[in-house]
C-alpha cells in the first residue's frame, strides 16, 4: 500500500502488456475497411481476461508510425525487463494470424523471456523519436 492507503500492484507482478494503437490511422475502418478492428480488440481483451493476470491490454491514442498501421507494442513483464526485454513495436498488425502470434508470444513470456515468432519479427518497426510523435 502507498501512504494514501491505495493498494499498488508490486512491480514484480507487472504482466506482459500489449498496447494497441487506436489513433488517427490504426483501427480506422475508413483506412482499412476490410479489417475487423473491433474483433482484434475483443480477442486481445478476452485473452487478457483469461490469463490470470499474466497479460494486460491497453488502448492508446496515436503511437506515431502511421505508415505501419495497425501498430501494437508488446511490453515485457517485470521479469522480462529484468532479463533484458524491451518494448517491441509490431507494424501491420491487422490479421488473425498476427493477433494470435502476438498473444502466443505474450503467453510464453514476451520480450526478454520468449523469442518472438519469426513471422512477426519481419513486422517489427522502429518506434518514432519522441519529437516525431503526435
Amino acid at each position: 500500500m502507498t501512504h494514501t492507503g491505495v493498494p499498488v500492484r508490486p512491480y514484480a507482478a507487472r504482466p506482459c502488456t500489449v498496447v494497441v494503437c487506436r489513433g488517427c490511422c490504426c483501427g480506422n475502418p475508413r483506412k482499412y475497411p476490410g479489417v475487423d478492428h473491433a474483433w482484434q480488440v475483443d480477442r486481445l481483451e478476452a485473452a487478457a481476461a483469461a490469463s490470470d493476470g499474466r497479460l494486460a491490454v491497453r488502448m492508446t491514442d496515436c503511437l506515431g508510425p502511421c505508415d505501419h498501421a495497425n501498430v501494437v507494442v508488446v511490453q515485457p513483464s517485470a521479469e522480462g525487463r529484468r532479463n533484458g526485454g524491451r518494448a517491441t513495436w509490431v507494424g501491420w498488425a491487422m490479421d488473425d494470424d498476427c493477433t494470435n502470434d502476438v498473444l502466443a508470444w505474450a503467453a510464453a513470456g514476451g520480450p526478454g523471456l520468449a523469442d518472438p515468432p519469426a513471422t512477426r519479427a519481419l513486422q517489427f518497426v522502429q518506434p518514432p523519436s519522441p519529437r516525431g510523435r503526435r
